[in-house]
């Protein structure tokens, strides 16, 4: 916080000139209807003062004028603070905000073999949101068609809701005997979360497709190889891509062609091998891991004796975006004690008026 300062001061003048005012129109007031001075020679003036004398009369009447001398006194104390407030006395404010410039799009794919190891990945970054300060992200999923789950968004809220309506729609489907015992409502469940990935027959985790669709709800993409190498993008963008790499169908776009073209839109693409470690050492594995490397991205397996999740988390701390760091001012309003004091100022009088009228 830095010195007091007021930001209105010509209110405070104003307020005292006001009370100035009102003052001299009660003592004009009073010395109008004042009664004339008579003189004792031509007739006999009652006075409380001398005719009361006795102690206890005296006393009362002292306390009767103190009474009303306090209740002057704390009025006006209560209208100059008054007037001081508002004035609006502030302070300035100065801090440094961060943000990060990072936009991430989760694209999973939910084909049958894939879509057990997406529960732990969704899990992982229901985590990793309550930490991101700025970074957009998305989700999408795919097999045959891709189905966007939420758009590109910095609303944390939206998000933790959406992962955690995933996450407990994926609770039952770890392994064959877990989707054995599921209910008619959970396999309704999940078949309504998996609406729109399976619309072309016979067919199911075309990579490629599924990629570019994730692409797509980045800034800065065009499915054109050329039309956005000369632009320059504001915001990092990645994307986590979690598939087994088992192609089952004609897709239009090859895993190479699409990610060329988020290399072009300058967007990282990051591997997560979701599979079983069994499968790590298939040709597609390895032809998988050659591709995201040869493009500048990171791949992970669980061959490193990691956990998905632990690979989700060293994909974050490797692939963090940059930050944005602004000093901001700002004037606050710092009326605290003011008000505080006339508050308590208010209440005295408000007391002392009661024990006056008793």
């Amino acid at each position: 916080m830095g010195v007091l300062i007021w930001r209105w001061p010509w209110a405070f003048a104003v307020a005292a000139v006001a009370i100035l005012v009102v003052v001299a129109l009660v003592w004009w007031r009073n010395r109008r209807n004042y009664p004339p001075v008579i003189r004792e020679s031509d007739a006999e003036v009652w006075n409380v003062e001398r005719h009361l004398q006795t102690e206890n009369i005296a006393d009362q009447y002292r306390g009767w004028r103190n009474l009303n001398r306090l209740a002057i006194a704390a009025l006006a104390a209560a209208l100059i603070l008054a007037g001081v407030i508002n004035a609006r006395p502030s302070s300035v404010d100065s801090s440094e905000e961060y943000s990060s410039t990072r936009d991430i799009v989760l694209c999973l794919d939910v084909s049958g073999s894939a879509l057990p190891y997406d529960r732990t990945i969704i899990s992982t970054y229901l985590g990793l949101v309550s930490n991101f300060q700025g970074e957009r992200i998305g989700m999408s999923i795919f097999n045959s068609t891709s189905r966007t789950v939420f758009p590109l968004t910095d609303d944390y809220s939206l998000v933790s809701r959406q992962l955690r309506k995933a996450d407990k729609i994926l609770d039952g489907v770890q392994s064959q005997s877990d989707i054995d015992k599921m209910s008619d409502k959970d396999y309704q469940a999940i078949s309504d979360w998996l609406d729109g990935t399976q619309n072309r027959q016979n067919e199911t985790s075309l990579i490629g497709d599924g990629l570019v669709n994730c692409s797509a709800m980045l800034p800065g993409f065009s499915y054109s190889s050329t039309s956005s190498s000369g632009s320059t993008a504001s915001r990092s963008s990645s994307i986590v891509l979690a598939t087994d790499n088992v192609v089952s169908g004609t897709s239009t776009y090859s895993l190479k062609q699409a990610l060329d073209l988020a290399k072009s839109a300058k967007i990282n693409v990051d591997g997560l091998f979701a599979g079983p470690e069994e499968s790590e050492g298939d040709a597609t594995t390895i032809q998988m891991k050659n591709e995201i490397q040869s493009h500048g991205g990171i791949f992970l397996a669980t061959s490193a004796n990691a956990g998905v999740e632990d690979l989700v988390k060293q994909i974050e701390s490797r692939r963090n975006g940059s930050e944005e760091s602004d000093d901001q001012a700002s004037i606050v309003d710092e009326p605290t004690w003011w008000v505080l004091a006339l508050a308590v100022l208010f209440g005295g009088f408000m007391l002392t008026v009661w024990r006056l009228r008793r």
